[in-house]
């Protein structure tokens, strides 16, 4: 039983995390009694709104409850669709309760502060008698791979570039650069140029550019992204915001072009490999990132950040640094996961050593069949199962494609099975309908920049 007086009872719990506490088993269980309405818009970038009908208990002693209910629903709403506006109707108190939470000064003030930047506008609460409606503007994007293109995925450890005529890669190139260290912008601005100029020397023309890189963009603009972390912030209006779109325009001219979330590329080269949409994917790896292609085989324009969607609803759960708020799933499903068990289940890692260096502490052990690191990814399996079945709830996603660092090696082929158990043990209904894998041979041959190339849709 958690603080709220919810009981959750589990038929699998994370062998090194046992008070472990699914959001999504939690709302089920809060909402069995729950009879007041409550309704929630979060607008965003266009006029687009997503909206959740719901209920809460409505009484004092259950007071406590309904604000924690509703605000991880509000966080995982904005988190995963984005937005810079609330409209919550149905009950005034939980009305006056997100605007002080949401506010500059309140508890989800990270939240509020990051929504505002992104989108350019003030964030705001308002009440209202009548939310609005849901309105999404999906996209058709990728499958595009008639011509000659060029895909460019832009990492923060390294950029990768390749032209494509056709549908065949005729060139590749993986460049280092350190994008995360250089708070000039003129540094980016050379890389990715020289990196378009590197694949259109091998065609005769260039058709058309696709963009992968990591961070938040809306209209082919850079809202958040680490590849600027240094950049200041007077500087990014001005230098980074469009920085890929003065690139390409400066080198080719009125071309199409498309820069998108490197989460939604992956789901896309997912989706291309599968020959089949609705793929969420996850790359568990500095941080947990997502994408999601939907049934039709659209992007959507969702944020996607899965990194602080809410995933645990224990009172103990770990705290996320950056954000100052807890049980959040970068804590659960990135190398900080590894890290945080791994002294749990009784391996000490030396405290010098860089996060990436202690994931392959870790890994070492599992490859060679150490039971601690076994416990470990174990447990994050676990996770895995119970978070799929709230994404499942967001997204409708039928296939899950896992990546990153973390998935690699016998620990990832461990936390794809214990998922896989765990979802047929405890979501039977589920379980054929939550398909969760790892890439295949055909996916690495699509690959993130070659399915990047293919976003554009040509003259």
């Amino acid at each position: 039983m958690n603080r709220y007086g919810i009981c959750v009872e589990l038929k699998n719990v994370p062998v090194l995390d046992p008070e472990f506490i699914p959001i999504a088993r939690f709302n089920r269980e809060f909402l069995k009694g729950a009879s007041k309405p409550v309704s929630i818009a979060v607008e965003r970038a266009g006029g687009e709104m997503a909206t959740c009908h719901t209920f809460i208990h409505g009484t004092e002693e259950m007071a406590q409850a309904d604000r924690y209910y509703i605000n991880r629903l509000v966080k995982t709403l904005l988190w995963a669709k984005g937005g810079f506006r609330i409209f919550v109707a149905g009950d005034e108190a939980i009305y006056e309760y997100l605007k002080e939470a949401f506010s500059a000064e309140g508890e989800q003030r990270f939240d509020s502060d990051f929504m505002a930047g992104v989108y350019e506008q003030p964030f705001e609460v308002l009440w209202t008698e009548q939310v609005p409606q849901a309105k999404d503007c999906p996209q058709k994007m990728g499958g595009h791979l008639e011509g000659c293109r060029i895909g460019f995925d832009a990492g923060g450890s390294d950029r990768k570039v390749s032209a494509v005529i056709d549908g065949q890669t005729v060139y590749s190139e993986e460049v280092v650069w350190f994008p995360k260290l250089q708070s000039d912008p003129q540094y980016h601005y050379d890389g990715i140029v020289a990196a378009l100029k590197a694949a259109a020397a091998h065609m005769p023309r260039v058709d058309g550019v696709g963009v992968s890189s990591a961070g938040v963009f809306i209209r082919h603009r850079a809202m958040s992204a680490s590849l600027f972390l240094q950049v200041p912030k007077e500087l990014q209006e001005s230098h980074t915001r469009d920085i890929f779109i003065r690139a390409i325009t400066d080198t080719f001219g009125d071309i199409p072009y498309c820069v998108i979330n490197d989460g939604d590329v992956t789901a896309l080269a997912g989706a291309m490999s599968l020959e089949e949409p609705s793929v969420l994917g996850i790359a568990m790896g500095t941080s947990e990132a997502g994408g999601y292609v939907d049934a039709n085989g659209c992007v959507t324009g969702w944020l996607n950040e899965l990194a602080f969607v809410p995933v645990d609803a224990a009172e103990n759960a770990m705290i996320d640094e950056w954000s100052g708020d807890i049980g959040c799933g970068v804590k659960y499903f990135s190398q900080d996961s590894v890290i945080k068990l791994a002294p749990v289940a009784g391996i000490e890692l030396d405290e010098a050593l860089s996060p990436a260096e202690k994931l392959k502490v870790v890994q070492k052990l599992m490859e060679e069949g150490d039971p601690r690191a076994a416990k470990v990814y174990s447990s994050i399996g676990v996770y895995l199962a119970h978070t799929l079945v709230y994404y499942h709830d967001l997204y409708d996603c039928k296939h899950v494609l896992l990546l990153g660092r973390v998935m690699s090696g016998k620990g990832g082929d461990l936390i794809l099975d214990m998922c896989k158990q765990v979802l047929a043990d405890e979501y039977p209904e589920l379980s054929e309908k939550i398909i969760p894998s790892l890439p295949d041979e055909k996916f690495r041959r699509v690959g993130q920049s070659m399915a990047a190339a293919s976003l554009p849709e040509s003259k």
